[in-house]
């Protein structure tokens, strides 16, 4: 039997997934009381831990098959089930088995994406993600519940929010790509203006994180739509003139 020598920097980056998954059993928790607001943060709050345990991991060179897996595992509850709870606590159950349906095709599509990730990580581009990524759907359910939270009036229109839902759904398990921001090449004669934008979106996000967060996700799930029938209506332009 061959002796395995552990060592607690390892452990590190299972620490911050086991965490994210951890926090997302609280959020369905808290949402199954009523508590719509707390396990909206909460989702948040496990992007950021899911956020770091992939850096720390490549950081300390401690990336592993295991590590991959277990991130995987942890996603589908901290971005699957607990965006998919907490849409059914707040909204989804006054549709019945809709609502219902949506939640679940919500698990089950972010499922189906996390696995051909994996599958495809290897010859994936760093640039682009194939499909919406799972914690960015998770994220935009989070956002517009807390819209909901903070603004009553839009609580009318709460089946919006499961029609956005299910798309992002069907996003997810899509070919449609979407920037991924891990590898950006910047031009020198940018680098200023770009600084500037920067400083811009991050105080408006000081002065209005929600509505900041909501807008820019809410714009980044439209990019990949709108960029996607712009090359269809392209290429059948295309063909018509060839």
């Amino acid at each position: 039997m061959n002796k395995m020598n552990f060592q607690l920097i390892y452990i590190l980056p299972n620490l911050f997934t086991a965490a994210s998954a951890f926090i997302g059993v609280i959020s369905i928790i808290a949402a199954s009381k009523g508590e719509f607001e707390k396990a909206a943060w909460l989702i948040l709050l496990s992007l950021i831990f899911d956020g770091l345990d992939g850096r720390i991991a490549r950081l300390t060179h401690t990336t592993s098959k295991f590590g991959m897996e277990f991130d995987s595992l942890a996603d589908i509850v901290a971005f699957g089930a607990a965006p998919a709870m907490l849409l059914y606590f707040c909204c989804g159950n006054e549709f019945g088995r809709f609502g219902s349906l949506v939640s679940a095709i919500f698990v089950v599509f972010g499922a189906i994406r996390l696995a051909r990730f994996n599958v495809m990580a290897p010859s994936s581009e760093p640039s682009v993600f194939i499909g919406v990524p799972i914690p960015t759907a998770a994220v935009f359910i989070a956002v517009w519940i807390l819209m909901y939270q903070k603004y009553p009036m839009l609580k009318d229109f709460s089946l919006l929010l499961l029609i956005g839902a299910l798309i992002c759904a069907f996003l997810m398990v899509s070919n449609i790509r979407y920037p991924s921001f891990k590898k950006i090449e910047l031009k020198k004669m940018y680098v200023i203006k770009i600084l500037i934008i920067l400083i811009i979106t991050f105080s408006l996000l000081y002065l209005y994180p929600i509505e900041g967060i909501t807008v820019f996700i809410t714009i980044y799930i439209l990019y990949g739509i709108f960029r996607a029938l712009f090359y269809v209506l392209l290429r059948k332009k295309r063909k018509n003139i060839v």
